[in-house]
């Protein structure tokens, strides 16, 4: 057994995290099999990185060499998810890393990355209904059909973002099985469409587009950029502030890794795999690598196609198509992405839902949301109150260029979960573990380290957006989570007993 601290740093230890789970009131049901768990994955990271992210960062940053920047953050993230496996297998419960942490590093850290998740998937789902109200607006309009551009994506009111979120939100409080029926459908669909680019897309490639394939470094300048954009690596260091060239590689793939944002989520559904100690590590590594090679494969074929000085930044794939008279496949790449991004909001919203349930189970939120509706085996009260806020944020609020806040939340949670793999070794060895992350304490450290390296990539002004989010997070911690866990007053009731 483990050592039993208090204060900041208390921890739940793996017994009590499992026990949380076996009470009626707060027990979520368990449906979900190794495909439904690689399917959520899949569903959740194809999407933005593919329909909206990669052309912008090919033009605004790296060039062709956006390849090599999908590939660093491919490494990263394989690295993280291999931590991410060993601790699902391990404790198969829901809260992804703020569990994980719960029961290593300290209930302090366990809130920090609570609240970190809370803004990545919150926000992300946000972020990404806004895309795919563009996409949903544009596919209407290439099949003759108008929608009302005072409702519209631009508009003070973006009906489209707000309607996607109700009704995605309805079907993920109606239960989970049900919901990853509909992703498998969607997630198919924008599959087909993604295979069918590449394969459409290699008869366009001109070679004289990769040439070269890592411009030479120009400053933020050139291009109109501010400190406040910069990366803050460049800052710190007195470097100048530059995009392409090398440099750029490494700051496109802090943006890029928005488009691999998800495998994570898988673990957030933890407690509701059948077999958890088999199929986690499945869903989680196997989603990872069938993203990356379709990833990688888009890139060449948009980069090869047009020159990335020329490359549409809000629909690439589409516009490449169209210009060469492709116009039914502009549409299809248009209804792919609505499809595809459907899916990431989808699973974002219940990666939130799932993460938020785990802390008020604990008591760091209020108790009372946490309770499981019997008909739907869903935390209904969380559901509506996830969904409301992500529909109000995407439907009201200019937050398309809050991309990099969304990495930056997911780096920290990565950075402390692969820091938190080597601590539970040394504590408690006795565990069994099914998947184990090999060459440890080596990989796991080497994942945070790199992790912070892309985070210190990550621009100031998200940096600035980031320390006000994490001092809100203290406050609410202080003044309520701290004196409400259910550690804490254990605790306090051990402490008058004695």
């Amino acid at each position: 057994m483990s050592r039993t601290r208090t204060g900041l740093l208390r921890t739940k230890s793996i017994e009590q995290s499992l026990a949380s789970g076996d009470d009626p009131e707060f027990a979520l049901k368990k449906n979900l099999t190794a495909l439904d768990l690689t399917v959520f994955g899949v569903g959740v990271v194809i999407g933005a990185g593919i329909f909206t992210l990669t052309g912008r960062v090919a033009a605004d940053y790296a060039g062709p060499g956006v390849v090599f920047s999908f590939g660093i953050a491919a490494i990263c993230c394989a690295l993280a998810a291999l931590c991410y496996a060993e601790f699902a297998s391990t404790l198969p419960m829901s809260g992804s890393a703020y569990t994980f942490s719960y029961a290593t590093l300290g209930e302090l850290v366990a809130w920090i990355i609570g609240w970190d998740l809370l803004l990545e998937l919150m926000l992300g789902a946000s972020v990404v209904a806004q895309g795919w109200s563009t996409y949903f607006v544009t596919l209407l309009d290439q099949l003759g059909v108008t929608w009302p551009a005072s409702l519209g994506p631009d508009a003070t009111f973006n009906l489209a973002a707000f309607l996607l979120v109700a009704v995605l939100g309805a079907l993920i409080a109606f239960g989970i099985k049900e919901s990853l029926r509909v992703n498998l459908v969607l997630v198919a669909v924008k599959l087909f469409v993604v295979l069918f680019v590449i394969v459409a897309g290699l008869f366009y490639i001109d070679g004289s587009n990769y040439t070269p394939f890592v411009p030479d470094a120009a400053g933020t300048a050139e291009t109109g950029g501010t400190w406040l954009t910069a990366p803050l690596v460049q800052l710190l260091f007195g470097i100048e502030p530059q995009v392409y060239g090398v440099l750029g590689v490494v700051s496109a793939a802090s943006v890029v890794f928005f488009a691999y944002i998800g495998f994570d989520v898988v673990a957030t559904t933890a407690e509701e795999a059948r077999n958890p100690q088999r199929d986690l590590p499945r869903g989680i590594l196997g989603s990872l690598a069938i993203c990356t090679v379709l990833y990688i494969a888009v890139a060449l074929v948009i980069v090869g196609m047009v020159n990335y000085r020329d490359i549409d930044p809000e629909a690439a794939l589409a516009r490449a198509f169209i210009d060469r008279g492709q116009d039914g496949i502009g549409t299809l790449i248009s209804a792919g992405a609505v499809a595809g991004l459907t899916t990431v909001v989808m699973t974002l919203m219940i990666g939130a839902v799932r993460v938020f349930f785990a802390m008020a189970r604990d008591g760091l939120l209020p108790v009372r949301l946490a309770r499981v509706d019997r008909r739907t085996g869903t935390p209904l009260t969380i559901t509506i109150g996830i969904v409301v806020v992500v529909a109000l944020v995407a439907s009201l609020t200019p937050i398309g260029k809050l991309e990099e806040m969304v990495n930056i939340g997911t780096l920290t949670a990565f950075l402390l979960v692969s820091l938190a793999v080597p601590v539970l070794r040394r504590s408690r060895p006795d565990l069994e573990r099914s998947f184990r992350v090999p060459l440890s304490p080596v990989l796991p450290v080497l994942s945070a380290l790199i992790c912070f390296y892309l985070m210190l990539n990550l621009s100031a002004e998200t940096w600035l957006r980031f320390l006000v989010w994490m001092a809100l997070g203290f406050a609410l911690y202080f003044v309520y989570g701290r004196s409400h866990a259910k550690l804490g007053r254990a605790e306090a009731g051990a402490a008058a007993r004695d």
